[in-house]
């Protein structure tokens, strides 16, 4: 699927996901200082999780990131999405399991770091999310998370409100573009479909 959006009508948009984002960083930081909790290499890297992202905003926030790289760093970046996306297709198709490190992550370190979605700069850190209808779920963080802080109190982190918040920016992003259909795409389909910036 590729997404296409007349020129710079998102941009007003992008600058109001920069500050959910930063809210989100700094509740992050709270969280993660309380429990002493450093977010490090390990062999349970949250970068072999297929995420799945669900948002035009961030599609386009992460497409903005790609068009910052350098010209050899995209086509490099491509080539491993593409890899990864075939890979998990035969994968699929095989009804195997696949665990596979996100094409982004070069030596530990993401290349789009400033860009992640939403779900890598939330995550590892136990939480909370009040579900319409359905009570207050409360998820652990990750392995390593539990390994490192387990015997500790828990610190309340609510995602809710970051997720309100993203959501209404969607619907209203979506309105203004007349985009009606939906995005469900791992990082990896998204970038094999960008242009060469």
């Amino acid at each position: 699927m590729s997404v296409g959006i007349g020129q710079n009508i998102h941009i007003p948009f992008m600058d109001r996901l920069k500050k959910i984002y930063a809210a989100m960083d700094r509740k992050y930081r709270e969280a993660a200082d309380y429990y002493g909790f450093e977010c490090t290499v390990c062999e349970d890297s949250c970068c072999f999780t297929r995420f799945y992202h669900y948002t035009l905003i961030e599609y386009l926030y992460i497409k903005e990131g790609f068009h910052c790289l350098e010209h050899e760093k995209q086509a490099e970046m491509k080539q491993r999405s593409l890899a990864v996306c075939r890979k998990t297709d035969e994968a699929d198709k095989k009804g195997m399991p696949v665990r596979q490190m996100c094409p982004l992550n070069v030596e530990s370190l993401c290349v789009l770091y400033p860009h992640r979605p939403m779900i890598c700069r939330l995550h590892g850190i136990p939480h909370e999310l009040q579900r319409p209808g359905q009570g207050i779920l409360n998820s652990p963080g990750c392995g390593t998370f539990a390994r490192q802080c387990h015997k500790m109190e828990r610190f309340k982190f609510d995602r809710t409100p970051f997720y309100m918040q993203m959501a209404a920016l969607e619907k209203e992003m979506k309105q203004a573009v007349g985009m009606t259909q939906k995005i469900k795409m791992t990082v990896a389909q998204m970038i094999v479909t960008f242009d060469d910036g």
